[in-house]
């Protein structure tokens, strides 16, 4: 099997859907001889800031010395973005390799009359086979969806279960309220565990409290209110939290200051496990870390930034930071949604005060036609235009934004990959 063939095989597996639950996840692991028991881990679960946080985690696990593993999903521009060591991309070779070593197992299973494993449980097997193999010291781990079913889940105790934002999304399988949404995200608690938390909501908190007095473990909600925002630009932030003083990040928002303080909670509970973590190595990888596709700045004459926003609390969080970062500027937004989104709120969030909005199709079978997106657009921004490629709309507005003016692609990470590659990235 080679690289493309791996690629094939792997996509291939998406007809067989998305199916919460671990007994295929444990089958596979099983006849693997379970890489994942023999691994070390920092459970990562969440609606909103997943991703960055594993990239603050495991940037400082990085730079304090350690072979760290990241698994992460979706991927941008990629597949081999979801598996990494130290931020370096699992290579075509192994990825071929390895997708041959779980395909035979997954062959076994179907000759004994097993269902067959989706597509997250055989990526997320290649994953745990790769850093058993290549001897990761340890793994900051994202859930895929949800966090109880979740394939991840498979893991035992962690070394770290971390919680970032509870709000809306997936209801169809998480449940339409937050306090069931919380109780799916709250099984990456496991018994013994330390659970880190942002501050929730008092439903959510108290899911968290009932599910961590259950299993014996200690939990902790990172107080933010020591954060000081000491400056800001579109390169960076630099911020003052607790005895950390001016501490650098390069993510934009208010929100990477927290989920920055996330991470420096995380370190510092490492540290108590023996983790060989210093302040310097927390200040490190802080500077480091970096998480393309989260208001990522891809031009600055114009501006041109690109955010994966795909539900209504991301959607706020990105006018937000667009007002604080550029207030009174003019605005042209590209916008791009799956259908099974509440694109209508999220347009209500963002879509005001706008110049201009230019609505585009993502590359999936679940993408929300751009016609269709630019008629629930019209009611908030009278000049709506619709392009039929992804690069034609990002071509248009570089040659005809204005010098001052900011254009920002969001709505679905699914095509943000295309408006980088458009770029040149």
């Amino acid at each position: 099997m080679n690289y493309n063939e791996a690629i094939d095989y792997i996509h291939g597996t998406y007809k067989f859907g998305l199916k919460l639950g671990l007994q295929n996840i444990a089958a596979l692991l099983e006849l693997m001889g379970n890489p994942q028991d023999k691994l070390k881990f920092v459970h990562v679960a969440g609606t909103n800031g997943k991703g960055s946080t594993v990239a603050f985690i495991s940037s400082i696990l990085a730079a304090s010395g350690y072979r760290t593993g990241i698994y992460t999903s979706p991927y941008i521009q990629r597949f081999t973005e979801r598996i990494k060591i130290n931020d370096k991309e699992i290579g075509g070779e192994d990825l071929a390799k390895l997708t041959g070593f779980v395909r035979s197992k997954v062959d076994i299973m179907l000759a004994r009359g097993d269902d067959h494993p989706t597509e997250f449980e055989i990526v997320t097997a290649i994953a745990f086979q790769y850093y058993y193999e290549q001897q990761c010291d340890v793994i900051v781990l994202e859930v895929g969806l949800g966090g109880r079913f979740d394939s991840t889940n498979i893991i035992k105790t962690p070394d770290l279960a971390v919680i970032t934002t509870i709000s809306y999304d997936h209801a169809d399988r998480l449940g339409n309220t937050l306090p069931a949404i919380a109780f799916e995200k709250a099984g990456i608690i496991k018994q013994g565990g330390d659970v880190i938390s942002y501050v929730q909501d008092t439903e959510v908190a108290g899911v968290f409290n009932k599910v961590c007095r259950e299993n014996g473990s200690r939990l902790l909600f990172v107080d933010f209110s020591s954060i000081r925002l000491e400056k800001f630009h579109i390169g960076g932030q630099v911020f003052d939290y607790e005895e950390y003083k001016g501490l650098e990040i390069s993510l934009l928002g208010d929100h990477q200051l927290k989920n920055a303080a996330v991470a420096v909670k995380a370190a510092e509970l490492l540290m108590h496990k023996d983790y060989a973590i210093t302040a310097e190595s927390i200040r490190m990888g802080l500077r480091n870390a970096r998480w393309p596709g989260r208001l990522e700045v891809l031009s600055t004459d114009p501006v041109f930034l690109i955010d994966g926003a795909h539900n209504i609390e991301g959607a706020s969080v990105l006018r937000n930071t667009l007002d604080m970062y550029f207030p009174g500027k003019k605005m042209t937004f590209i916008m791009g949604v799956l259908k099974d989104k509440d694109y209508k709120a999220m347009i209500k969030a963002v879509i005001r005060d706008c110049h201009r909005v230019i609505a585009v199709t993502p590359e999936n079978e679940r993408a929300l036609p751009a016609a269709e997106l630019a008629l629930a657009i019209g009611p908030y921004c009278k000049n709506v235009s619709v392009n039929d490629t992804i690069e034609e709309a990002v071509r248009e507005c570089m040659e005809t934004a204005m010098h001052d003016e900011i254009v920002c692609a969001f709505g679905s990470l699914y095509y943000i990959g295309a408006v980088r590659t458009a770029f040149g990235l």
